[in-house]
């Protein structure tokens, strides 16, 4: 990659404040900038995936900061996290966007909620640039301990599973740890492709985010506070 087309996938945008105090502090804190590319990768995805737990932020267009100040995230908002992470230890990366089926959340989804659910969600995964090639990240979004308690509550799927925000083939042993390659845990339940933007910010501008109006203020105020409980108490089972 040239030097020109990698600054593209290195800006700090106001999605990706990555120059944002807290930020820096925790890069201080862990080290990351000593390690190579390819340990620094893996410690900054372990991070995101493990210590940043799977839950329901207030919206999809949160800045990294504020995502690092929940301690939780899904999908687009873990994903932020670590393409700021990412960018600030001058690892190039991108955003991929598409949607899934509905039917991946079902469980962590519960009742009405789910019924009054959009079909189709907005979801997306990041690529990073390593070793000459784009590599696809989305193995991050549950963390270890909730995707242990769904594995022993459904300890005889070994094959396909669809729910509780997962969606694979191998759901005994999906490819969601970092080896230098391509992670995923949520791909199954794609159902269209949006293609493929430099940041985040300039997804949500051309096609906003899950929610909108009275249904973006319920969902705030009151039902991903009831999928977190439920999220939570999964993880705890």
């Amino acid at each position: 990659m040239e030097l020109s087309e990698k600054k593209r996938y290195l800006k700090e945008t106001n999605i990706l404040d990555f120059n944002h105090p807290k930020l820096k502090q925790l890069s201080e804190e862990r080290s990351w900038g000593e390690l190579s590319e390819y340990d620094r990768i893996g410690a900054i995805y372990k991070y995101v995936k493990d210590e940043i737990q799977f839950g329901y932020n207030e919206s999809d267009e949160l800045p990294a900061s504020k995502i690092l100040d929940d301690g939780y995230g899904q999908c687009n908002t873990k994903g932020t996290l670590l393409m700021a992470l990412l960018r600030a230890h001058d690892i190039a990366c991108r955003f991929h966007g598409f949607t899934i089926d509905k039917a991946l959340q079902k469980g962590a989804i519960t009742g009405f909620y789910y019924k009054i659910a959009p079909k189709n969600i907005i979801h997306s995964w990041v690529e990073i640039f390593f070793n000459g090639e784009w590599i696809n990240l989305e193995g991050f979004i549950l963390d270890k301990k909730y995707l242990n308690s769904l594995q022993k509550k459904f300890s005889s799927t070994k094959g396909r599973f669809c729910g509780y925000g997962a969606a694979t083939n191998n759901f005994q042993s999906p490819s969601v740890e970092w080896e230098g390659k391509s992670t995923y845990i949520q791909k199954e339940g794609i159902n269209n492709d949006f293609g493929i933007y430099d940041s985040p910010d300039e997804f949500y501008e051309i096609h906003g985010s899950n929610l909108s109006g009275l249904k973006a203020f319920f969902y705030k105020h009151h039902i991903r506070k009831a999928m977190n409980t439920n999220v939570d108490r999964i993880r705890k089972s």
